[in-house]
């Protein structure tokens, strides 16, 4: 078993566990930075990012928004396989862009003006899924994306998880589909990739217990805040260094 996948994995599950996203976020950047091929890391990253959605979703799928989850599929999906069957050919960066839009997002509770401004962006939700889309199937980060619109929405903290969650794990799932249309095989052993989702499994299961559990949603809000402009700042950051 890789011991850099490993260590990237571990940390990157604790993310997750606490926010819906985390494992395709950060551990797509980290590997592809570690010399691992876009669809290898997809094929590494993708089986386990589905697993700990779906532990969250079943515990609390009481909460997730079917609105915004209904239009995820509608206008999102489409756009993430036909522009993930499009990046096998080519290579797109555009993570600064996203990591300004995300440091801008978490400044909002501090500056009226850029709440008014984001409610306006939402409004045309069907839009940005698009976009979103297209974001996902480029580069594997419209995770940030979706964060960013869930938490403007200003849900409770398990509304806000499990729907992130849900939505990830779609996405997830397509991506995997796709990966499986084009006839794509990763070359990590069917053990390996089994130890590794065991980890994360037993990783999830410690952060909700310890972690998740502990936040209150005012804490959670903010603590939320600082994921996305931490998030932006790794990605504007990985931009200058592509």
């Amino acid at each position: 078993m890789p011991v850099d996948i490993l260590i990237a994995l571990i940390l990157t599950t604790v993310i997750q566990s606490l926010f819906g996203v985390g494992i395709l976020l950060f551990g797509t950047p980290l590997l592809l930075l570690l010399g691992y091929d876009f669809s290898y890391t997809l094929s590494v990253l993708l089986p386990i990012s589905i697993a700990i959605n779906m532990l969250q979703v079943v515990k609390h799928y009481q909460y997730i928004n079917f609105d915004l989850y209904k239009n995820i599929l509608l206008y999102c999906i489409p756009f993430i396989i036909f522009f993930l069957f499009i990046i096998t050919h080519i290579e797109v960066n555009i993570g600064l862009l996203i990591g300004l839009f995300l440091i801008y997002v978490a400044l909002k509770n501090f500056y009226p003006r850029i709440e008014q401004s984001l409610r306006t962006m939402i409004q045309h939700e069907k839009l940005y899924l698009m976009i979103m889309g297209i974001v996902h199937g480029i580069t594997n980060l419209g995770g940030s994306l979706l964060t960013a619109l869930v938490h403007e929405q200003g849900h409770s903290k398990n509304i806000t998880r499990v729907t992130i969650a849900v939505c990830y794990a779609t996405f997830a799932v397509f991506q995997l589909l796709t990966l499986f249309i084009i006839g794509y095989e990763s070359s990590m052993s069917y053990s390996d990739n089994m130890m590794l989702l065991q980890i994360s499994v037993v990783v999830f299961l410690f952060t909700e217990e310890f972690l998740y559990t502990q936040i209150d949603n005012q804490k959670y809000t903010h603590l939320f805040a600082i994921f996305l402009a931490i998030s932006g700042i790794l990605l504007i950051l990985k931009s200058f260094n592509s």
